[in-house]
Order: structure tokens, then sequence, then C-alpha cells
């Protein structure tokens, strides 16, 4: 006769047994497992090891393509900008290298550089907009007239514009040298721009940025500086707008210019400025502003060709 103590010994003994073979299993399993995925990293780190060193490969071939832009640059621009001269207005973020090797580029293509504004940071700050506007009205040379638009940064450009750029039709200036000092001595004095030394008006104008614009106030600030060189260009015989703002959404004063069809119309935008062959485009694209025509010109998505007279 089988026992109790028979039952339990049996299911005891059962239960062990499909313990051992659980544990058995799962170690065979987690080999097999740890196995799978050793060579899967192994996988990985053979891919991730090919992507750099085509990385590598790629910037070489950038640093010898933006090398080789720079020892033809000024010869693919020379003469274009013959007797020509141009003012240099600059925001809180451009690079100073960017703008020493434009300034060297134009000088190569003829055009005399008169000097150099720089925007300070309160100048795009939107807490101080209703500053900066009250002191553009007081600052407009007598007989000149602001534009129709409040916005601070087409004010701003229409008082600078006045102040920095010759008349189109007979390149004389459009405000007496007191009237300038006074201009850029009551904005130096706010804080919102700071002059370089010898500053004189000029026939045409280039606005430097620097790329996309992140942070609080962000857009606003953008659009500051995009309104202001729109303007500039619409008080001389032409401006170009030239920044590192390759993104896809182009977030800088590149991209919001781009966005507007009535800019773009009349003022070309340049992307790619911290390269060699950026600033060669920024120095042709005046040049065509001269004769009246704009472009988008770069490597961003929003761009509409490399360089004038290369769409397509």
């Amino acid at each position: 006769m089988i026992s109790l103590r028979y039952h339990i010994v049996s299911i005891t003994a059962v239960f062990l047994a499909l313990a051992v073979g659980v544990v058995m299993g799962s170690t065979a399993i987690s080999g097999r497992l740890l196995s799978g995925l050793s060579d899967d990293n192994s996988a990985l780190g053979r891919e991730v090891a090919a992507l750099q060193a085509q990385r590598n490969g790629l910037d070489a071939r950038l640093a010898d393509a933006d090398r080789f832009a720079t020892s033809v640059g000024p010869l693919a621009v020379k003469g274009q900008l013959a007797e020509r001269t141009v003012v240099l207005v600059t925001t809180a973020d451009a690079k100073p290298n960017d703008r020493d090797a434009l300034a060297e580029l134009l000088r190569a293509a003829g055009a005399t550089v008169t000097g150099e504004l720089q925007l300070t940071e309160s100048f795009a700050d939107p807490d101080k907009a209703d500053q900066l506007l009250n002191l553009v009205a007081r600052l407009q040379p007598a007989g000149t007239k602001l534009p129709t638009a409040a916005d601070p940064g087409t004010r701003a450009g229409g008082l600078l514009g006045t102040l920095l750029l010759l008349r189109k039709d007979d390149n004389q200036p459009q405000a007496t040298a007191d009237e300038l000092a006074a201009g850029l001595g009551g904005l130096s004095s706010a804080g919102f721009v700071k002059p370089g030394e010898g500053l004189r008006p000029a026939q045409l104008a280039v606005v430097l940025t620097g790329g996309a614009v992140a942070g609080d106030s962000a857009a606003d600030r953008a659009a500051v500086v995009a309104r202001f060189a729109t303007q500039l260009d619409r008080s001389g015989a032409g401006a170009v707008l030239a920044g590192g703002d390759r993104s896809a959404e182009g977030t800088g004063p590149v991209g919001v210019v781009r966005a507007d069809t009535a800019a773009t119309s009349v003022l070309s935008t340049v992307d790619n400025l911290d390269t060699a062959a950026g600033r060669v485009v920024t120095v042709l694209a005046l040049r065509e502003q001269v004769e009246g025509k704009a472009g988008r010109y770069g490597v961003a998505g929003n761009a509409e060709a490399p360089a004038p007279g290369t769409a397509g």
C-alpha cells in the first residue's frame, strides 16, 4: 500500500527535478543570449568605427575645400566691387574671425571698407524695444522720414540706413557729419551700438550674424535683426545679410528673412559665412545687389542656389 509519505517524497522529487531543469535550461539560454548580445555589440562597434572613419574623411575633404576656397577667393572676387564702399554691421554673436576674413576679401574685390558698427545684445532685446523706438524717433535727422512700420528693427534700420549709407542716386551722405555723430553717439550711450573708430557712410552694407538663435525670446531677437537688415537694404544701393544658420528650421535672422517673400525680393542672404566659400559668395551677392538683384545663397535647405548664377 502506497503511504502518504511516499506521495510527499514523490511530489518533492518532481518539483526538485523541475527546478534543476529550469536552472540548467536558463543557464544555457543565458549563455546563448549573452553570446548573441556580444556579437551584436561587436557589430555595432564596427559600424560606429566605420561611420567615424567616414566622418573623418568628409571633414578632411571639407577642410581641403575650405583651404582651396581661401586661396582662390581673392582671385574669384577680384574687381567685383571696384571703387565701391562697404560698411560692416555686426551683431553681438558674429564671429570676429569671419568679419576680419570678409573685410580682407572685400578689399581684394576692390572695395573700400568704411568701418564697422556692432549691434549689442540690447539692440534686439524685446524688453528694451520701447526705449529703442523712442530714441530712434529723437535721433532721426531733420528732413528725413522714418519707415511707417512700428517695429524696432525696421525703425532702427531706417535711422541707421540714413546715417550709414549714401544716397543711391548720387552717392551723397543722407545726414550731415554732426547728425551722424549725434545719432551714433545717442545709440552708443544708451548701449544699443558700438561704433568703430572712423566709421563713415558707404554705398553698400553687409550685416554679419552668428548661427541659429536659441533661448528666451529667440524668435523676437532674430526678427529684429532680420527687419533691421531689410530696411538697411532699402536705404541705400544694397545690402547682404550673412550668417552661419544652416539649421533646417532657419531660426536665425537669415531664416527669418527667407520666410518673408517681401524681404527676399530686396535683401540677399548667405547662410554659410563661416566658410571660405560662403565669404566669397557674400562678396558676389553684394555685387549682385549693385545690379538690383537679390537671392538666397548657401547650403541650407531654404537656399535657392550655392552662389549667384548657379541656380539649378
